[in-house]
């Protein structure tokens, strides 16, 4: 059972996209055990790709290719496991990509580590789908409610949305604790890998060319980003969240009763903000792995503080590698890569276009001065 402290406070801490590979960054471990050791929360919550799924990082099949995906999900979770911290977590879109399902992750090696909490949601398919109630600290009263959600993966030319029956899911648990709740919202805060479609509503359109602007694709090709009025000082947009072509109706569900006072998501590596859109904040936590792009030493984790005197708000701010270890990084020179490498396929296409007109360009002015000379 979870439970708020003697004071009434419920510290979390979200860690997203450690993306591994069996031959883990020290500083991504650095990271992990600075920032659990400066806030010893009471529970950690990890949102997905955990893992570096896709690719070559992970060999064999079967019970050996688990025996070493093991083996690297229990070096990250050291920092947590070693200082006896309940965890919980869901999954991102790279998790099972590496060929061992989420439900086999959650139910064989996740849960496998003291401290795991949460049991999949028994209607929903997969693993890291579940609510986690957190009581009072005499464990007597519903104080406050998480929801994990496993938010999909890949799928052509984008991303899979959070399925109908995922979010029939939640609204039958929301609708059971406010039963429970003597027919009061129970405050909840939802977790998850994939930020929903609504993200873009917490930020402001402008014109190409603006100072800072970030350039999005897919379903929002050629529109150009600013944060918006509701986000803070501090805030960092780097990058377009990678939404789903789709929209399942999540968001609106979420936002019908009042009890979800945000959603708190990974994904997109050097976004860190947060914004409201309808009563609900939608927020980034930026990447906290080194073996993947990133925004260099800014990497980090969020915080998350509930108050049961006061549960209907909480309190968030990030911790960042500069901060807890400092400046200086193992590979500096894969990391300056990994910062300025494209985010995405979509990314990627405008920097080859500049390239490929730089080449041509090279190769007319070569043309014209072997002709005049």
């Amino acid at each position: 059972m979870l439970k708020f402290n003697a004071q009434n406070k419920f510290k979390i801490m979200q860690i997203t996209d450690i993306q591994e590979v069996q031959n883990i960054s020290p500083d991504t471990l650095a990271l992990l055990n600075a920032a659990v050791e400066a806030e010893r929360p009471d529970l950690v919550v990890l949102t997905g790709d955990q893992i570096k799924g896709y690719g070559i990082t992970y060999k064999g099949k079967g019970k050996e290719l688990e025996k070493h995906v093991a083996a690297t999900i229990e070096k990250i979770m050291r920092p947590i496991t070693d200082r006896g911290i309940p965890f919980a977590v869901t999954f991102g879109n790279h998790d099972r990509q590496v060929g061992v399902s989420n439900r086999d992750q959650f139910e064989d090696i996740y849960k496998s580590f003291p401290g795991c909490v949460g049991e999949q949601a028994e209607e929903i398919d997969g693993g890291g789908t579940f609510a986690l109630p957190i009581y009072s600290a005499d464990g007597k009263k519903l104080v406050f409610n998480l929801y994990l959600i496993d938010s999909g993966t890949d799928k052509k030319g984008g991303y899979e949305a959070v399925t109908k029956e995922q979010i029939e899911w939640y609204k039958k648990t929301r609708d059971k604790l406010i039963e429970d709740n003597g027919g009061k919202v129970v405050p909840s805060i939802v977790f998850q890998h994939i930020p929903l479609q609504e993200y873009y509503h917490v930020l402001k359109q402008v014109k190409k060319g603006t100072k800072g602007a970030i350039r999005a694709f897919r379903i929002h090709k050629n529109e150009y980003y600013l944060l918006g009025d509701t986000c803070k000082a501090g805030d960092v947009l780097l990058e377009p969240p990678s939404i789903p072509d789709e929209n399942t109706g999540e968001f609106d569900a979420l936002a019908e009763k009042g009890d979800v006072l945000a959603v708190f998501v990974g994904h997109d590596h050097k976004n860190s903000f947060v914004g409201r859109y309808r009563n609900v904040d939608l927020g980034f936590t930026q990447s906290a792995g080194f073996n993947e792009y990133g925004n260099g030493v800014h990497r980090g984790v969020r915080v998350i503080e509930l108050d049961a005197e006061n549960p209907e708000t909480y309190q968030t701010h990030t911790l960042e590698f500069k901060d807890l270890v400092g400046n200086k990084l193992h590979k500096p020179f894969k990391d300056f890569i990994f910062r300025h490498s494209p985010t995405c396929f979509d990314a990627a296409i405008p920097m080859i276009e500049k390239a490929l007109a730089v080449l041509a360009a090279i190769i007319i002015l070569i043309v014209l001065l072997a002709k005049l000379f």
